[in-house]
């Protein structure tokens, strides 16, 4: 009886306490799953951007073609009077790539470390500079994403 009464004793007294610390380690554990999980689907975005800007052949050739030619290039002004589809098709990329770091789902690190070169590429452009930055256009997002990726002379 002595015994029972200990031990009913010792549960009343750490009962309590031990409920606290068991409530604080799953408070932790959720935690991490949490950030855990957002790193994973953040991961996640990076990969399907990667592999619809990289992989799309529509985009490759712009990509190519923007890359390649000089600033002021006739090809380039021509793409851009024409506003053909694979180029708007670009720039919705960018915008949409642009309104997800806006948002905070993509880092300015994560865009500079998959897509500086490219960025640069459009600023080196006048022609898709000037395309952009009409607001008639609605690259509002891009604009300002551009604003970062500055043409090489003036780095």
């Amino acid at each position: 009886m002595q015994f029972a009464s200990e031990i009913g004793h010792w549960f009343a007294v750490t009962a309590q306490p031990l409920y606290y610390w068991m409530a604080a380690v799953g408070v932790f554990v959720a935690a991490r799953t949490y950030i855990k999980n957002s790193v994973l689907e953040k991961d996640r975005w990076l990969s399907n951007l990667y592999s619809k800007f990289y992989e799309a052949p529509d985009l490759k050739n712009i990509r190519r073609t923007l890359g390649e030619c000089p600033p002021h290039d006739p090809e380039v002004q021509k793409i851009v009077a024409d506003e053909r589809e694979d180029f708007t098709d670009y720039l919705n990329f960018f915008e949409f790539m642009a309104y997800l770091r806006h948002r905070g789902q993509l880092s300015s690190r994560d865009v500079a470390a998959l897509f500086d070169y490219y960025l640069r590429n459009l600023s080196k452009h006048e022609s898709v500079r000037k395309y952009i930055e009409k607001d008639r256009n609605s690259f509002g997002f891009l604009k300002e994403l551009l604003q970062h990726f500055p043409l090489e002379e003036s780095r």
